[in-house]
């Protein structure tokens, strides 16, 4: 018997001393670490749970215990089963659970997973037999193109663009759409909808834009086109041609419920979607499962593309006339364009996706510009997405980002979409012009340090798995539908998750239910919501880091939970009073830093409040006054960013830092996994046993530290979002 085994057999009666004593106990196994860190959260959790009054509600201390230590054993049996190599979903969920939720959301992911297996198990006996297939029945999503009847009476015409980066592939398709009666564009990022309606009002063709906070229709006529973002694409309206860019992103498990439901939805005659070949299998499938006719059109690159054997290593003065430098925050990239600018005497244009419109054409005409001293452009990698710009060079300050949850590498489809948009033709500079093509130019690709050009090598060296599945998201009016079996109280959050590990599911789909939508469910628990506006509520843009942002949040849903009238001055928690303050009294250092922070919170603020703008009007009215401040937030921030002190040494121990931090998370992967090399697409960068075994032990001193400190930072409004499943559980 193993020692994982014997400490199965193990049944104390208080579950925290038993975590204690397992946590300070090492044993053998490949997935030892992983278990402790799952347990370590679990300690998290049941402290939640304790803290409530359960005897009100008829929960003894003693059946929290029992009920805790039998999970635990589920917990031992998974683990038990991972060092069989039986890791499977349908042969082990839990672990599988588990190891999914770390993959995509590291310990938060873990606690989250956590929290909810162990309410599942409480309540795992309190359903009929009758009732648990009445729930299979709501929950069949094998079938999502039905939940579009009027678009199944389409017999569709599929046009299906596929090539690398800067092959002319959505050049073809927006041509395809200018010359129909009516049309729709539908693109992955605010900017590149606004380029699209630039283009189109330039050239004298009437167009609406429509995104999650910006609406603009078209004066004195009904006949238009429209540019949106995917999420925001017409589902009720026909056309004759609809153009979804970037179809690969139907495999995102954030974003790809929007390409999903777009492709599945728009009533178009012709539907034109622009992507990678990757792609082009799951589009088939999906046509053939719904009927419409599929047609391929393979393109190539316009122009070769080189890597490059050398990186800058650093040095600003290698830069050359054409070159775009990109990184992946507002902060470095204006750091970037300060230091460039100082460093060769010449100008840096920069462009990010939450600059205003006006200055982003600007910006971008002025790079274009051959006739001007604007040699150089500092981009986010929004410039992968299709952005029209002239680049000869193309210069990853990293091959490392943060992707709103944790520190990671690039993957290779993406350093290919970036490193693709070297050596473009010549297109039009400004909005109106005809494109005028000129020879084509090589591309190049580099680094700016060394140790990344390995992973831009094999980026471009190996091919890219073919995605296999589309993402989609349960439908509000299923998810009020399956709440109806539990106490009105019950978490959102819970009923979410439960959804999840319950739907039946087509082989070209899987359910997507992001982790933002669940930590604005739990934020907003409390209040008096209807479902319909939880799940709106979800899908609003956020960033809640700062305890600021959560305050935001809740304060905007109270006001429809209230039904109050949502005036731009009447709610504190948005903070306008952190414009109050001179830009030529901040001379840099913390004081910069600190106002930065500031506005980025009331900008964040004000993105909600337009978002929701849109949504409820007769509630929040005052859009155009957000409008107008978060302009002036916009331009306060590009002033202050200027201001930023900045040293070439800081550059290079961010990047250091970014790829510590990606590094670490890797190992964490790489010991669950088991696995000693680099996968396919990249997303795993090597590390060396010790880097793997210190980065995790690193991770298992803070997890144990918070089981025994009780103080997990979520807790606060984690406690609130469990009593009506308490309730329920144990009646």
């Amino acid at each position: 018997m193993t020692a994982l085994q014997r400490m199965h057999v193990s049944k104390g009666p208080d579950p925290q001393s038993r975590l204690r004593q397992t946590l300070l106990t090492r044993h053998t196994g490949r997935h030892d670490q992983f278990r402790r860190a799952v347990l370590a959260r679990f300690g998290n959790v049941l402290s939640e749970f304790e803290k409530a009054n359960f005897e009100a509600i008829g929960l003894t201390h003693d059946e929290l215990n029992r009920q805790a230590n039998l999970f635990m054993n589920a917990l031992d049996e998974a683990f038990v089963l991972a060092e069989k190599n039986i890791t499977r979903r349908d042969k082990n969920p839990l672990f599988y659970n588990l190891r999914e939720a770390f993959v995509r959301r590291d310990a938060k992911g873990i606690t989250t997973e956590v929290r909810y297996a162990f309410q599942s198990f409480m309540v795992r006996h309190r359903f009929s037999k009758a009732l648990e297939e009445n729930q299979k029945r709501l929950l069949n999503f094998r079938f999502p193109q039905e939940w579009f009847p009027a678009t199944r009476e389409l017999q569709r015409t599929v046009h299906v663009h596929v090539g690398p980066t800067n092959s002319g592939k959505t050049y073809n398709a927006i041509q395809a759409l200018k010359k129909a009666k009516s049309g729709v564009y539908a693109g992955p990022l605010r900017l590149l909808a606004a380029e699209v309606y630039t283009r189109f009002t330039a050239e004298g063709i009437p167009c609406a834009l429509i995104t999650g906070e910006e609406l603009k229709i078209p004066k004195d006529t009904d006949n238009y086109f429209t540019s949106s973002t995917v999420e925001m694409i017409p589902l009720n309206g026909r056309f004759d041609v609809a153009v979804i860019d970037e179809i690969q992103m139907l495999g995102d498990p954030d974003r790809g419920n929007g390409w999903t439901m777009a492709f599945l939805g728009v009533q178009a005659k012709e539907v034109h979607v622009c992507g990678e070949e990757r792609a082009v299998g799951l589009v088939q499938a999906l046509c053939a499962g719904v009927g419409d006719k599929c047609v391929i059109h393979r393109y190539e690159r316009l122009s070769p593309l080189e890597t490059m054997k050398d990186s800058l290593e650093n040095d600003f003065g290698k830069l050359q006339k054409g070159d775009a430098v990109v990184a992946f925050s507002r902060k470095e990239l204006h750091a970037l364009k300060k230091a460039i600018e100082e460093k060769t005497g010449r100008r840096c244009a920069i462009i990010y996706g939450s600059l205003p419109p006006e200055v982003r054409i600007q910006q971008a005409a002025l790079f274009n510009d051959p006739y001007n001293d604007y040699d150089f452009v500092v981009a986010s990698d929004a410039i992968g997405m299709g952005l029209n710009l002239e680049i000869r060079r193309v210069i990853l300050d990293s091959t490392f980002k943060y992707d709103g949850s944790q520190e990671r590498p690039l993957t290779f489809p993406e350093i290919k979409q970036i490193g693709g948009r070297a050596g473009r033709y010549r297109t039009a500079s400004r909005p109106g012009e005809d494109a005028v093509e000129s020879r084509p130019s090589s591309g190049y690709v580099t680094t700016m340090e060394k140790v990344d050009l390995k992973s831009v090598f094999k980026a471009f060296s190996r091919p890219v798995n073919d995605l296999e599945t589309a993402y989609i998201a349960p439908p509000p009016g299923i998810v009020e539908r399956f709440a109806s079996y539990y106490p009105p109280t019950t978490p959102l959050s819970f009923i979410l998750m439960r959804i999840k590990s319950a739907a039946a599911l087509g082989p070209r789909y899987q359910l997507s239910i992001t982790s933002e939508l669940l930590e604005i469910a739990d934020l907003v628990q409390h209040l008096n919501l209807s479902i319909y506006d939880r799940m709106t509520l979800g899908y609003m843009p956020v960033k809640l880091n700062a305890a600021e942002s959560r305050d935001t949040v809740v304060a905007l849903a109270r006001v429809i939970a209230e039904n109050s009238k949502g005036d731009l001055l009447d709610i504190p928690e948005i903070p306008i009073e952190y414009l109050d303050f001179k830009i030529e009294d901040v001379l840099g250092g913390k004081a910069a830093h600190n106002h930065l922070n500031k506005l980025e919170i009331l900008h964040i603020a004000l993105n909600q409040y337009i978002w929701l703008s849109y949504r409820y009007t007769g509630m929040f009215r005052d859009t155009d006054a957000a409008l107008h401040v978060r302009s002036l937030v916009e331009e306060k921030l590009i002033q202050l960013l200027d201001r930023l002190d900045f040293t070439e040494q800081s550059f290079i121990s961010s990047r250091q830092l970014r790829r510590g931090r990606a590094a670490a998370r890797e190992a964490h992967l790489q010991i669950l996994a088991g696995e000693e090399e680099v996968d396919e697409n990249g997303n795993r960068p090597e590390a060396t046993p010790t880097e793997s075994e210190a980065s995790m032990e690193q991770q298992q001193v803070e997890t144990v530290d918070s089981v025994s400190q009780e103080t997990d930072p979520s807790r606060d409004h984690d406690e609130r979002v469990g009593g009506g499943l308490r309730e329920w559980a144990t009646k």
